[in-house]
């Protein structure tokens, strides 16, 4: 490379496109540092959690062995089994566990381009979306997948052993765990439709009836072919649409509030 490619550019037109060129490299520097971080953190809590791999995977498995008949137990089907489920239900717990970070890393990037309003919302928005994931999946471990797990096991012919294989034990409760913890989320969308102007808490209360039907339908479609868990899913989204829809209520007065004193202040 000679000198004259060496020197900056002056022509205008280059100019203005090193300038733009500079704050889209420094914020793919950023994204990346970024995910980094997030991957440091799972592969740290996934190293402090390895070692406990075939305990936690009996943990999970507890709501299963609690209704299986006493000669019956959990099988392994392929010849890896063994080793990978439990060191599968490991990683995906650590990336469970690491939402919060996830989250922050998130909002700790887009930040700095959101308005001082915008930023006062979006935080306390992504708490409770990390707790309500957390309570959907706490709520599926500990009432959902126990009545389920009874309910199959109970209805199985006679002369059927009921000995589930683990890999596919456990696709199913995380598919359980991630419909659950979506569901809750309920609240989290109303209030965001709400805020932005998306819709009306007047809206939303006449399309009450739609919302309960449509919340079966989901039930339906993300867990097992049962009415039990259908229903389980389908009541707790109703009530926390209904708490959403609530909460909306008070933030909009809240709001109201506060540009009424502003402008009365301003005045």
């Amino acid at each position: 490379m000679n000198r004259q490619e060496q020197l900056p550019p002056t022509d205008p037109e280059q100019q203005d496109e090193v300038a733009r060129e500079q704050p889209f490299l420094s914020h793919l520097v950023e994204l990346r540092d970024r995910l980094l971080r997030i991957i440091l953190v799972v592969g740290l809590i996934f190293l402090s959690l390895v070692w406990f791999a075939n305990d936690l995977y009996t943990m999970l498995a507890r709501p299963l062995l609690a209704h299986l008949p006493e000669s019956s137990s959990m099988i392994a089907t392929e010849v890896a089994s063994p080793f990978l489920t439990p060191f599968k239900l490991t990683l995906v717990l650590s990336i469970f566990l690491a939402i919060p970070v996830v989250l922050y890393q998130a909002w700790a990037f887009i930040a700095p381009g959101l308005y001082r309003h915008e930023r006062r919302l979006v935080f306390p928005l992504l708490v409770s979306s990390t707790l309500l994931f957390y309570a959907g999946m706490a709520f599926a471990y500990y009432v959902v997948m126990p009545l389920v797990f009874a309910f199959f096991t109970s209805t199985a012919p006679e002369g059927v052993a009921v000995m589930t294989d683990i890999s596919r034990y456990l696709d199913f409760v995380l598919k359980m765990f991630f419909a659950f913890g979506v569901a809750f989320e309920v609240p989290v969308a109303t209030v965001l439709l709400v805020l932005t102007g998306a819709i009306t808490p007047e809206k939303l209360t006449g399309m009450r009836p739609y919302i309960i039907v449509g919340a079966f339908v989901i039930g339906m479609l993300l867990t097992p072919p049962d009415v039990i868990s259908q229903t389980l899913l389908a009541v707790p989204m109703w009530f926390l649409f209904e708490a959403g829809l609530f909460c909306s209520r008070i933030m909009l007065r809240r709001r109201k509030a506060a540009m009424e004193a502003s402008a009365g202040d301003s005045g």
